[in-house]
C-alpha cells in the first residue's frame, strides 16, 4: 500500500470573525493611577489549517484617573488636579491560537483625554487637552464557549507632550495599563 501524506489537521478552535465586548482595568503611571471601563469592537483573521491569528481592534473607555494636591501659595489654599476622563486606542494585533487559548501582542494608535484644574476660593480654572501617541503591549484571550472569551491584557502608551496655558507647562503623559475584558464572537 502506498504512503499518502495525511491532510494537515485544522484548528480545533477559529478565531475568525467579529467579536464585540466590554473591559475595565487600572493604569497608572509615576505619579497617579485610576481605573477605567468601556467597549471594544475587533475583527480577527486565522490563517486557514494554520495556529496564526490577525487582527484590528478599536476601544474607548471612561476613566478616573487622577492625582490631586493641596498646598498654601501666597495665603491662599490651591488644590491642582491632574485628570484623564477618557482614552482608547486602535491596534492591530498578532497572535499564536493554541486551542482554546489566544496569545497575542499589539500594538497603535492611542489617546487620552486629560484635564488639569486648580481650585482657590471656591473658584475653579480647568483646561482639557487630547494627548495621542502611541500604545504596544500583548495578552492571553481564552475562548470558554464557542461565541465567548475572556482576556487580560498589559499595555505600555506613550503620548505626546501639549501645552497647558493654565500651568504655561508642556507635558507628555506615559500610561502603564492593565485590562480584563469578555468578548461576544460573531
Amino acid at each position: 500500500r502506498p504512503y499518502t501524506k495525511a491532510p494537515p489537521v485544522s484548528p480545533a478552535y477559529n478565531w475568525s470573525g467579529f467579536y464585540i465586548g466590554a473591559m475595565g482595568g487600572y493604569a497608572f503611571d509615576s505619579e497617579n493611577g485610576g481605573g477605567f471601563g468601556g467597549g471594544t469592537i475587533g475583527y480577527n483573521w486565522q490563517v486557514p489549517g494554520s495556529q496564526f491569528v490577525f487582527g484590528i481592534e478599536v476601544d474607548a473607555a471612561g476613566a478616573s484617573i487622577k492625582e490631586s494636591q493641596t498646598g498654601v501659595f501666597g495665603g491662599l489654599v490651591i488644590t491642582a488636579e491632574d485628570k484623564i476622563s477618557a482614552l482608547g486606542s486602535v491596534t492591530g494585533r498578532v497572535g499564536v491560537a493554541a486551542n482554546a487559548a489566544l496569545f497575542y501582542a499589539k500594538g497603535g494608535y492611542a489617546w487620552v483625554d486629560n484635564k488639569i484644574s486648580a481650585t482657590a476660593l471656591g473658584a475653579t480654572i480647568s483646561e482639557s487637552k487630547v494627548h495621542s501617541g502611541y500604545t504596544i503591549g500583548g495578552g492571553v484571550e481564552y475562548m470558554f464557549t464557542p461565541s465567548w472569551s475572556a482576556k487580560i491584557e498589559y499595555l505600555y502608551m506613550d503620548l505626546n507632550n501639549r501645552t497647558y496655558s493654565i500651568t504655561g507647562t508642556s507635558n507628555g503623559l506615559e500610561a502603564n495599563i492593565v485590562r480584563f475584558g469578555i468578548n461576544y464572537h460573531f
